[in-house]
Parts: C-alpha cells; sequence; structure tokens
C-alpha cells in the first residue's frame, strides 16, 4: 500500500463504521465528537458489530486490533491541516453547532476533498447535479450559511446504505449494524481527488479482519462510482420508509412503514425514482423497489430521524421537504410527499414549541 492517508471524519456514530473500514486497510482516522465520546474513543478505541455472511452471531472488529490508528478530539481541538480527506458524517442540524461551524469552514478554506455520509446532501453537493436550482433549496436546510464557503469542485456525496445503531444499553463507543451494505459514493470533479477515493475502495477491498482462527472477509464496502447521481438513490428509500416511519399516531418501524401498505410505499418510491431520472439518472445508477422492500423486511425499528421526532428534536435533516422543493423545479409533484412533508413539519412546530431551537 502507499503511504496511509490522514482522514478526519465528523461525528463518531456512523464515522465510527467507515473508520473502522478505513482503518482495517491501513488508513489513520481522526473522529470530531463531543467529549465524553472523544475520551471514551481514546481510551478504549472503536467496536463494530456487523452481521457477516455464513457465520452465526455478529463479528466484533475493536479499532485497537487494527492496523490504522484512531483518535479522537472535539471540534475546539482539531485542525484540517496534515489531513488528506474529510468525512461529513453528523446530522445536517449539528454543522451550525459553535465548534462545528467554525471547523467546517476551516476545512472550507483548507481547500480540502470532503466526502458527505450525510443523508441530506451538503448544498455544495446540489450544485454538481445538472439542472438543480441549489439556491432555491437554501431553506430546506437547518443554516445554510455553513456550506458558503465550499467550492461544489471539492464536496462528494456517499450514500450510507448501511443501517447501524448504537444499542442503548452499551457505551457509545459501540456500533451494531443491523444491514451490512456497501458506502456508494459519486466521484469527485477532479481526478486526483477520485484517485483518493478509488485507492480506499481498493483498500477496503483487499483487506481481511483477523477473528484470531483465521482471517476473513468483512462487508460494508466502499464502492466508488462516475455517476453524480448514485448517492441519490438514498432517496427514494428514505421517503418511502424512513420517513413515512412517521404517522398522525405517532412512530412506527421502518418495515410496517413498507410493508403496511406495499402499494403506496412503491407509488413513493417509483415517484422519487422518476424524479432521479427525470434530473438525469440512469436506472442503473438507482435501486429497484423489490429489493429495498426486501431489505426493509429486517429494519424492525423506526428510523433515527422518526425516533429524533419523537424523542422531542427542534430538527432533524429534512431530505423530504428537499426532494419535494427539487420536485417542485422540474413540475412534479405528489399527495404523499405533501403528507409526509406536513406531518413532518407538523411534529417539528410541536417540539420547538415545547423546546425552542
Amino acid at each position: 500500500m502507499k503511504k496511509p492517508y490522514d482522514i478526519l471524519i465528523f461525528g463518531a456514530s456512523y464515522g465510527s463504521l467507515l473508520a473502522t473500514k478505513l482503518l482495517l486497510a491501513g488508513h489513520n482516522t481522526r473522529l470530531v465528537c463531543q467529549p465524553a465520546e472523544a475520551a471514551l474513543f481514546n481510551q478504549e478505541g472503536a467496536i463494530v458489530r456487523l452481521p457477516v455472511k455464513g457465520r452465526d452471531g455478529l463479528v466484533e472488529v475493536s479499532s485497537r486490533k487494527l492496523p490504522g490508528k484512531l483518535s479522537a478530539c472535539t471540534p475546539a481541538e482539531a485542525r484540517p491541516d496534515g489531513h488528506d480527506l474529510v468525512v461529513l458524517g453528523m446530522q445536517e442540524p449539528q454543522y451550525r453547532s459553535p465548534g462545528v461551524r467554525e471547523l467546517l469552514d476551516a476545512v472550507a478554506k483548507a481547500k480540502l476533498p470532503c466526502m458527505s455520509i450525510m443523508n441530506m446532501p451538503p448544498l455544495p453537493y446540489l450544485a454538481r447535479i445538472p439542472g438543480v436550482d441549489a439556491k432555491a433549496c437554501r431553506d430546506c436546510y437547518a443554516d445554510a450559511t455553513v456550506w458558503d464557503g465550499f467550492d461544489p469542485a471539492f464536496m462528494t456525496l456517499c450514500s450510507p446504505d448501511p443501517q447501524a445503531f448504537r444499542p442503548p444499553e452499551e457505551k457509545v463507543n459501540v456500533l451494531q449494524v443491523r444491514l451490512p451494505t456497501n458506502f456508494k459514493s459519486a466521484r469527485f470533479a477532479s481526478d486526483a481527488h477520485t484517485a483518493i477515493l478509488r485507492q480506499l475502495e481498493a483498500g477496503v477491498e483487499a483487506s481481511r479482519f483477523d477473528t484470531g482462527t483465521e482471517k476473513i472477509e468483512l462487508p460494508v464496502k466502499l464502492k466508488v462510482h462516475e455517476s453524480v447521481f448514485v448517492p441519490l438513490a438514498k432517496w427514494a428509500m428514505l421517503l418511502a420508509g424512513n420517513y413515512r416511519c412517521v404517522t398522525q399516531d405517532g412512530i412506527r418501524p421502518i418495515k410496517e412503514a413498507v410493508h403496511g401498505d406495499l402499494e403506496a410505499s412503491r407509488a413513493v418510491y417509483n415517484w422519487v425514482v422518476e424524479l432521479c431520472t427525470t434530473l438525469g439518472a440512469n436506472e442503473k445508477d438507482l435501486v429497484p423497489f423489490e429489493k429495498y422492500a426486501a431489505a426493509a423486511q429486517g429494519l424492525a425499528s423506526p428510523s433515527s430521524a422518526a425516533r429524533a421526532l419523537d424523542a422531542g428534536a427542534p430538527d432533524i435533516e429534512r431530505v423530504d421537504r428537499l426532494v419535494q422543493a427539487i420536485a417542485k423545479q422540474k413540475g412534479m409533484t405528489s399527495a404523499a410527499v405533501d403528507e409526509i412533508v406536513r406531518l413532518v413539519d407538523a411534529k417539528l412546530a410541536i417540539n420547538r414549541k415545547a423546546k425552542p431551537a
């Protein structure tokens, strides 16, 4: 392998999953997180548990046993210099937080390539999608101004398709993977930055984990694609499943949201797919509804967005509003999507009244 890359990762939940895969490939990662989280990661490392085909139970991977080096710090302690790549793995509303905002601005000024693993594409990425008026989407973001310093050429998007959660009974450095699918990234505008992603992709693909008795291949790969539309495949999944966990009467599991009325789910899903193809996506960039519906059978919990709303969050990522806004730019509307947005808006209004942002 060439010299290991040094990668700065905003966020320690999904961030720790990608970090673990990169550590196994021999690269070094630094997680930016809360002080208590940073202390725990520095003391005990990251622990990721994931299902592996053909094996019973979960395989536990400790970052302390991997070739790459993991460290963690607070936003105030983090510095962009010395890093080859930045990964954005926090929830979109978190980027306006004191300390995080300033670090994000420093990353933009440093002209470092950034790969987002948010469900909500950063505003500069929208500017790379042909036919999308990014300026008209600003009000879909918690604070659009945090993205103003970025050159879109330095931003790419990676669809966080793996489903993972922090088991509530465990310490926050433990992450459990429920659905071990791949991270799917679009290329950068430049060949040089894309070459970094390609090397990371190859390293993750070639890496093997030593269980103590054998070396095994672990799921959850990094896949790099030429098309800017590939990460948008997640939009149909989010609208048909994750956001439809929110109902008038409370929240429900993703499985129930999708399979409770399969034809209604299919209609929402295919409408979002149609929007993506209208923008210029090829059908092969996207995921067929049947494949998603099969995967949703294993998602027995409500989505993280629904759980956050239910817990009183005054802000969540609004991919539902973003899809609605982009569709309107193309003259497309969906009563079902309008209802999703209305329900989320209403719940957020209640939460903000109870706990002003």
